[in-house]
């Protein structure tokens, strides 16, 4: 049926072992509403293993519904198919918060790194007529466990934020230039964590320690080698400025041209002249950060911001290997079911997902 049904067929009870087992899916199929009594579906077991089938293979509604049929899975129509996929949304929810749920070891001097980024997948064809016909899926990346730590899925009006995911107290949340967000920072520094998130000259509105704009353009030329750290405040509309600590580093030569290259590209594509404030920026990385100086020097905190790139890896994994794409289905319920049985095969398939990637086979099966 799928590339996914051959690795769960290998080992479908030690799927459902991960997943708890049968008495624990059972019960929170029941307690979730997704399985009342066993009519056309067997039990809880066979109604995972359609939803499964339905939402990560390639065919619609009719020929899964007729493959259940073949494989004695289950008796039930398409229609019938639809019904139970609307019931299903509060146990997958469920399941991928338990499998969320497991502990992941401590990062950087005892703390966890949490990764925040977002992704989207297209609404099925009748929503896409619309604008911004999209599901956006926000999720949290935990290192050095290299597994997701948390995910929540919401239409395009779900905006990314960096406080969207809850905070676990003594974790550093790393994010890039669309969360500089200083009421929702500061939500994530009184909920315990720390932050680091890259900057940008005009991305907000920066003081210095006096409380006055501060000098982007002086600051790089006052730092022949290329290196600033530095305390900053960020200005916010109905609270005291939060204060921060700002570093940036000037990029490689070949760097520094293509990120200028870039941004004149952007630039021209939205009508305007960059500045030669923008083009001395675009030379150089930006980051504010709560993190103490003395804890975390300077190269500390740029190393620690490179490992933001693991967070796009793994969305790119979640699309590649397990392959999330936009829900066949308009319903947005039987849509938000079908992203969370991917999110809940991702990290079925995270301990082994190198070995997948690494395998000729898996390889001609993508």
């Amino acid at each position: 049926m799928t590339r996914h049904d051959s690795l769960l067929d290998e080992d479908w009870d030690g799927t459902i072992a991960r997943l708890g087992g049968a008495d624990a899916l059972e019960a929170s199929a029941r307690q979730t509403g997704a399985f009342a009594r066993a009519r056309r579906v067997r039990d809880p077991i066979s109604l995972l293993r359609l939803v499964l089938a339905y939402c990560l293979g390639d065919h619609g509604l009719r020929l899964t519904a007729a493959w259940a049929a073949a494989a004695g899975i289950a008796q039930i129509s398409n229609v019938g198919l639809l019904k139970r996929l609307r019931h299903c949304e509060a146990w997958l929810q469920r399941l991928v918060g338990d499998m969320l749920a497991a502990p992941a070891p401590a990062a950087a001097r005892g703390r966890l790194i949490r990764v925040v980024d977002a992704t989207t997948v297209p609404k099925a064809a009748r929503a896409e007529r619309r604008r911004n016909g999209l599901w956006r899926i926000h999720a949290a990346f935990d290192l050095p466990s290299e597994r997701f730590g948390h995910f929540e899925v919401t239409d395009q009006s779900g905006g990314e934020q960096l406080d969207r995911i809850p905070v676990v107290p003594g974790e550093i949340r790393i994010a890039d230039a669309a969360y500089i967000q200083p009421d929702r920072m500061a939500r994530v520094l009184e909920g315990g964590g720390d932050i680091l998130v890259r900057a940008a000259w005009r991305n907000g509105r920066w003081l210095d320690e006096a409380g006055k704009i501060f000098d982007f353009s002086a600051a790089f030329a006052a730092a022949p080698a290329g290196l600033i750290d530095q305390r900053v405040q960020l200005w916010r509309r109905d609270a005291d400025p939060l204060p921060l600590r700002l570093i940036a580093q000037r990029l490689a030569p070949d760097a520094a041209e293509r990120a200028r290259h870039r941004a004149r590209a952007a630039a021209k594509k939205k009508g305007f002249t960059l500045s030669d404030a923008a083009l001395q920026a675009a030379d150089w990385i930006i980051l504010v950060t709560s993190l103490d100086a003395q804890a975390f020097p300077t190269a500390d905190v740029l190393s620690l911001y490179r490992l933001r790139w693991r967070v796009e890896l793994a969305f790119k994994r979640l699309k590649s290997v397990v392959g999330l794409k936009g829900p066949p289905n308009h319903d947005p319920c039987a849509a938000r079911v079908f992203i969370l049985a991917h999110l809940l095969m991702i990290l079925l398939l995270e301990p082994l997902v190198d070995a997948f990637e690494d395998s000729p086979h898996w390889a001609n099966a993508a």
